[in-house]
């Protein structure tokens, strides 16, 4: 028989074994260099073409030297990312992760362990996180959960389980055949609402976005009304979606209201706390969370101001029968015994749609033991402590304006020109060009602002300062 053994993709000799172990602490090292030493690169800078065009080679049919490739990461990669590790990221909701972090990462990548499902202990370790999840939104033990790639898949399991609530589990065979279903949310909230409703085959004509109150909040008295309107032309209502931490300003709905509403009509509670929702790890913050522990179920992110590294969504579902009622799929290959390998269900495949799915709790557990519950809400409290700082200085200088409250970590300003929306176009193309911070823009009631979303662990006061000075020069020059 022919030795198929030098076919392995691992190394073959000892001292192969030896180079790689080298080069991998190379590699480990370069990234903890780049960490450290952040503040000394640009936020952000853009692309040259001929790194572009790098990418653009045909597959290689020969084996390459991994040395080479790593030099290729660290010359044309790691300087052109989008930059949300840089303490003057502020452009977006992004975690800037941390060294812990990417350890974890790393051994869960060594381990390759796929958590569909069978009897392993990194399914244990996932079901601890639900666990701490449960204790920290007050959710009984009964409730299930699901680390999935993000809020938005997180908010289209929790809208797949309330249509299994609403219709019953037929729904998975028959369709939604005449069904009239209406959901409600804030015209605040993130978009990936409307497209879940698309995916999920409701249909985004059927979503409310329901208005704001002038602190950027879903009017619960207009959810009523809303509410009301559709029973009476014959439609279904059956899902609410509150906001914890809105996309633009950062606001909290009235959860408590909401659920009040909720519960009297029937109809399902869900929240999307894409970041907002571990703001329960602030003390100081919490508080602003009334009503969150009423919810039928909770879509959030760790990889946000959980600093855990990308990607690492979670959902908790109150009614986790239901959860499971809404996914399983029996099928001969994934048959379940009560011992051996093929033990320990429900597997974590029956409450969502993935199959395959990587290790994302290990970073997240490993996150959450070194630094403690404690820490972490220190961290996302300073975050908020920081744009309270930002909102004084704009309030400060005549040359700036708030444009929206700041209720969490989001403040959104601008430039005053007669020329407002160009100019303050401009400035944050510049800011982010110059390496020197990164905000994004938003509208809000038609005009163009300056939004700075303060989210990374690594921000500190100075960092608000540059932002201030730099946006001031660029405005006037705009």
């Amino acid at each position: 028989m022919a030795d198929l053994g030098k076919d392995s993709l691992d190394p073959q000799q000892a001292e192969d074994w030896q180079e790689l172990r080298a080069q991998g602490q190379r590699m480990l090292s370069d990234m903890f260099d780049y960490l450290e030493h952040l503040r000394e690169r640009p936020v952000w800078q853009p692309i040259p073409q001929e790194v572009r065009e790098g990418f653009h080679e045909a597959m290689p049919d020969k084996p390459g030297d991994l040395a080479q490739v790593h030099q290729t990461f660290m010359q044309d990669i790691l300087p052109y990312a989008v930059g949300n590790a840089h303490p003057g990221f502020m452009g977006w909701v992004h975690g800037g992760g941390t060294a812990v972090g990417m350890l974890a990462e790393m051994l869960a990548a060594g381990l390759n362990a796929n958590l569909g499902g069978r009897d392993q202990i990194p399914i244990a370790v996932e079901r601890q996180v639900l666990e701490w999840v449960r204790d920290l939104f007050g959710f009984p033990e009964t409730a299930s959960g699901l680390f999935v790639t993000g809020t938005s898949m997180a908010n289209l399991i929790g809208l797949l389980v309330a249509r299994t609530a609403a219709l019953g589990t037929r729904v998975r065979q028959e369709g939604l055949a005449a069904s009239k279903l209406t959901a409600y949310t804030s015209a605040g909230a993130h978009g990936c609402i409307a497209q879940a409703m698309n995916v999920s085959g409701i249909g985004s004509d059927a979503l409310r976005l329901i208005p704001m109150n002038e602190n950027y909040q879903m009017d619960v008295a207009a959810l009523e009304t809303a509410i009301s309107e559709d029973r009476r032309q014959g439609f279904q209502p059956f899902f609410i979606v509150g906001v914890a931490g809105s996309v633009d300003v950062g606001a909290i709905d009235d959860l408590a209201a909401i659920s009040r509403i909720a519960k009297r009509e029937g109809l399902w509670f869900h929240v999307d706390g894409a970041y907002g929702a571990l703001a329960m790890l602030a003390p100081e913050l919490a508080p602003r969370l009334e009503g969150l522990a009423l919810a039928d179920s909770i879509a959030f992110d760790f990889h946000k101001w959980a600093q855990v590294p990308y990607d690492a969504g979670f959902i908790v579902v109150r009614d986790g029968t239901l959860q499971q009622s809404t996914f399983t799929s029996p099928a001969a290959y994934l048959r379940r015994e009560t011992s051996g390998m093929a033990a320990g269900s429900p597997w974590p495949c029956d409450l969502g749609p993935d199959l395959s799915r990587g290790f994302r709790a290990l970073k997240t557990w490993f996150t959450i033991k070194v630094y403690g519950a404690e820490k972490m809400g220190q961290v996302i409290a300073k975050t908020c402590a920081l744009a309270q700082y930002l909102k004084q200085c704009v309030e400060n200088e005549p040359l700036l304006e708030l444009l929206a409250p700041v209720s969490l970590n989001i403040v959104c300003f601008r430039y005053r020109s007669i020329d407002a929306d160009r100019v303050n176009a401009a400035i944050v193309i510049a800011l982010q060009e110059s390496g020197i911070a990164a905000p994004s823009t938003t509208l809000l009631d038609g005009r163009l602002a300056i939004r700075a979303a303060i989210v990374n662990h690594r921000t500190e006061a100075c960092d608000i300062d540059a932002l201030v000075r730099a946006t001031l020069d660029f405005g006037k020059v705009a």
